[in-house]
């Protein structure tokens, strides 16, 4: 099993920042937000990573490489605890630029070369994950109960009309149609898929047959007709998150987030809960 990460975007809502960093790189306190992604995707036996990227995400090419004059320093230092919070994750990298930015589904056709024929995990990095199983891990066991394409979801989220809501067969588990952005109240049920998704090779034939019929004019994009296709022969199941999510994905939730990671990290808590108990 591989894994894919979209990391092309442009990171607006976070402006001014992300106009030099990536939005995959700002930190939950030291912890950029592409790590929860790489120990989640690690923590499920995945151990070859796509980054899909664009010119102006070279960062992240750099932050998943060897330092070698930090790793010279700590190394005269006798640091071991810094040689280790600075050396790279235990997987093998490759990346790929999206030349234009054409939506996600676009992204996703440049990942095809690295895809083959296998299953794959793919990650968008605006939902991260905490819990004693790796959802990367729930789905790729939902597929193997399954042998079908796993979408993971949330139930009623707010603001669910944001999200891409599934229609879910009599029995429980197969989707027959992903339905994007349904205005309110004509949602087809309150599941909302979120950024993790297990594709089996079946998904790319059909996202290429999609694009092939695309405008560009008519916008970007996206992965819902291919998996609109595969749903439509029983080939397509949810899975619902376990675990905390963090919403990432805009400058209210990253704060969010970062309140709620905070709370699990004993030391960190410490300092934040004092620091509630003097602000009462």
């Amino acid at each position: 099993m591989k894994g894919v990460i979209l990391a092309a975007g442009y990171g607006t809502r976070f402006l001014p920042v992300t106009k030099t960093v990536p939005k995959e790189m700002l930190p939950l306190v030291d912890k950029p937000s592409i790590d929860f992604i790489i120990e989640e995707f690690l923590r499920s036996g995945i151990e070859e990573i796509l980054v899909v990227t664009s010119r102006r995400k070279k960062a992240l090419e750099d932050y998943l490489d060897r330092e070698i004059e930090l790793e010279s320093i700590f190394k005269a230092e006798g640091s071991q605890e810094k040689l280790e919070k600075i050396r790279p994750p235990k997987a093998r990298f490759f990346f790929v630029r999206q030349q234009e930015m054409l939506g996600t589904g676009h992204a996703l056709l440049a990942a095809r070369p690295f895809v083959g024929e296998e299953p794959i995990v793919v990650a968008y990095p605006d939902d991260l994950h905490i819990g004693e199983v790796p959802l990367s891990r729930q789905l790729i066991d939902t597929y193997e109960r399954t042998g079908c394409s796993v979408l993971s979801t949330v139930f009623d989220p707010p603001e669910i009309h944001r999200y891409g809501t599934i229609a879910i067969a009599e029995d429980g588990l197969h989707v027959t149609k992903l339905v994007e952005k349904a205005p309110p109240g004509t949602e087809p049920s309150k599941e909302a898929s979120i950024g993790r998704f297990l594709y089996t090779p079946e998904f790319f034939p059909a996202l290429e047959a999609g694009w092939r019929k695309h405008d560009p004019s008519q916008g970007e994009y996206f992965h819902v007709a291919a998996v609109n296709a595969l749903a439509a022969q029983g080939k397509v199941v949810f899975k619902r998150w376990e675990g905390q999510r963090l919403d990432t994905g805009k400058p209210d939730g990253f704060f969010q987030s970062l309140l709620q990671y905070v709370q699990t990290v004993p030391e960190l808590k410490e300092v934040f809960d004092r620091f509630v108990e003097e602000l009462m």
